[in-house]
């Protein structure tokens, strides 16, 4: 496993300091805290042996990955969980992702959730906590079939884990047509939870593919013959429901129009935009998330983290 939470601001001092080469003062800045508290986690970096631990060691491997992964994609958080092949055993991510989550949360927050399997997965190894004044509000709209993964099951389960007050989106994902998704939007109750996702200083989410294994394919919110022209007209990737070009930005398409759900822009202004992402198939989907500054910290796999690194290195050289 990669170095516990806790200890991953010690990692990120030191690399900073000692990998960067900022002062004391610029590494406080960077982190948000005293220059007396850059001071000693410089010295436990040391008395732990962070410091002179190569990026070959495999001991910190991964935490060496997740800084120079943080440094490629201007990122200001990630997290990697050991694994060399993207045909290994993922069951740790969402444990991660999991920690990692509560960790960031506050008293008073207002959180995002999106929706899928990676999502759901994490709910459901998420840990118990008491935060009752922190409110769970869901991203996109809703879908009517039973589903395992439903925007609103995650939502809730995340908010009952969490003791915390959740807000379901009382509207469909997709509606039959753009006129109907037009007038929907101005329904006083729906402009307001649109709305309230200003309020989010924390986001869950990951991204989904644009193949017929996605899941708005597998929902039935798009068909997949509709998935595959979408594919054809540059569609890279999926964020709450909506497609998005290898840009990060929303394809211009009927679809996107029909789906209610918070617009990018929106999710772009929330302060911590945590994305989780364990299949290897979704490395373009990835690219095209980050791209589009749709993430802000991130947990994947070494095997995607280092696909990442390597592809910002290319792209540079």
């Amino acid at each position: 496993m990669p170095i516990r939470l806790a200890e991953q601001i010690i990692h990120k001092a030191a690399w900073l300091y000692y990998t960067h080469g900022l002062r004391q003062d610029e590494v406080a800045a960077k982190l948000n805290i005293s220059r007396a508290s850059v001071a000693m986690y410089l010295r436990k970096a040391r008395e732990s042996g962070i410091v002179n631990i190569s990026a070959s060691t495999q001991l910190f491997a991964e935490d060496v990955l997740a800084r120079e992964l943080e440094d490629a994609y201007a990122l200001d958080g990630a997290w990697v969980v050991p694994h060399a092949e993207p045909t290994g055993d993922k069951a740790d991510v969402p444990q991660v992702a999991a920690a990692v989550f509560v960790e960031q949360v506050q008293r008073g927050d207002h959180i995002g959730i999106a929706w899928g399997r990676t999502v759901y997965a994490i709910a459901d190894v998420m840990s118990y906590a008491d935060l009752q004044d922190v409110t769970v509000v869901q991203l996109c709209g809703n879908l009517g079939a039973p589903y395992d993964y439903r925007p609103d099951q995650c939502t809730m389960e995340i908010a009952r884990r969490l003791n915390a007050k959740g807000l379901n989106f009382y509207a469909p994902l997709v509606l039959s047509s753009e006129e109907l998704a037009d007038r929907l939007r101005e329904e006083p109750v729906i402009r307001q939870q649109l709305a309230s996702i200003s309020e989010c200083s924390l986001a869950l989410h990951s991204v989904g593919t644009v193949d017929e294994d996605s899941h708005v394919v597998t929902c039935g919110a798009l068909a997949p013959k509709a998935m595959r022209a979408l594919a054809k007209s540059g569609a890279a990737g999926v964020i709450a429901g909506q497609i998005i070009d290898a840009s990060g930005q929303a394809l211009d398409c009927s679809y996107n129009r029909r789906v209610i759900s918070a617009d990018l822009g929106s999710i772009r202004a929330i302060r911590k935009r945590l994305m989780v992402v364990q299949e290897d198939v979704k490395l373009a989907p990835l690219k095209a998330a980050l791209a589009g500054g749709l993430c802000s910290h991130l947990v994947t796999t070494a095997w995607m983290a280092r696909r990442l690194v390597d592809d910002a290195g290319k792209a540079r050289a």
